[in-house]
């Protein structure tokens, strides 16, 4: 009796990707070929609201080929709920994830596999290189792994993105995590489960532009240290604590100043820049706190994560 093949899902995120698209989709098709030998592959792609035409030239493809699949949001959700909503509507006993901007190779998904299939939950790309990055981004993509290093108690792998090779199970943990500020990346280490580096160097991205401004890194970076992290309210009580006991010292000191010596007392100027400075540190703080709080209330709307407009080859996952 043969043994039933297994099933491959690719979920691909997409917004504004029109340059990219046909050679994406042109080696997404020539990787599923490639494998169909070994397993099944479906191709889910999620259009995350995108304003150019992206959408047409998915729709044009699902039209000739049944194994690609298309979801439609009624509106930009972001790049992490439309990855959420793709893993939501996989049926594959594997699930792998990937951008649509060719930067990280869709052909290494077959040795992902490969490895996946030996023994593993989770095979993450681990970034050799990032080529065709500025500098700029290099240095700043470093500061920030360090810094989720130190604040978070989840090993998050440095140099990582989402680009990766999951099992069923994951999959399923995946989908019972349903916060709204979400950080992929993060969320999988999180669940646990046997996890295994897959090194390889990052492409120059094939056209267009990045979607991930400033702006947006800095978005992505606080959800992940509000959604994984506790330490800014620890560091602000330790903060606070060690501000307490330099005041009490500057006290004694400039009373003992007062009393028995004759040098007079720092005036004005000091007490003034001391002033500004720890009235920043509040806010500062008080943000943080602010933002914390802000995160429960969107929780606490239970709001549904995502609408789909319309979807093109996709049966209701289980």
């Amino acid at each position: 009796m043969l043994q039933e093949k297994k099933l491959l899902s690719i979920v691909i995120p997409v917004f504004n990707e029109e340059e990219v698209l046909p050679e994406a989709l042109s080696r997404f098709v020539k990787l599923k070929d490639k494998m169909s030998d070994v397993v099944s592959v479906e191709l889910i792609f999620v259009d995350d609201g995108s304003r150019d035409s992206s959408l047409n030239i998915l729709k044009a493809a699902a039209k000739t080929d049944e194994t690609i699949k298309v979801l439609s949001f009624s509106r930009n959700f972001g790049h992490q709920i439309a990855i959420t909503a793709g893993m939501d509507q996989a049926h594959g006993d594997f699930v792998a994830v990937i951008d649509a901007d060719l930067q990280d190779p869709p052909e290494l998904i077959e040795d992902m596999y490969a490895v996946a299939t030996s023994g593993y939950d989770v095979v993450y790309g681990k970034r050799k290189s990032r080529a065709g990055e500025t500098l700029f981004k290099k240095a700043t993509a470093s500061a920030f792994y360090r810094m989720m290093s130190y604040l978070c108690d989840v090993d998050i792998p440095r140099d990582t993105g989402d680009f990766r090779v999951v099992s069923r199970r994951v999959v399923e943990a995946f989908r019972g995590l349903r916060e709204r500020h979400r950080f992929v990346r993060g969320m999988i280490p999180w669940i646990g489960f046997s996890a295994v580096p897959f090194e390889y160097e990052r492409q120059e991205r094939f056209a267009g532009e990045t979607k991930y401004p400033l702006k947006k890194m800095l978005s992505f970076a606080a959800n992940a240290i509000f959604s994984f992290s506790k330490k800014p309210l620890t560091l602000a009580i330790r903060l606070g604590v060690a501000t307490i006991a330099l005041g009490l010292l500057m006290a004694v000191y400039f009373l003992y100043m007062k009393l028995f010596t004759d040098t007079p007392v720092p005036g004005l100027t000091a007490i003034l820049v001391s002033i500004v400075f720890f009235s920043g540190v509040q806010i500062a703080f008080m943000g943080g706190l602010g933002e914390y709080i802000a995160r429960i209330f969107e929780e606490a709307k239970g709001r549904p994560l995502y609408f789909v407009a319309e979807t093109i080859n996709i049966k209701q996952a289980d």
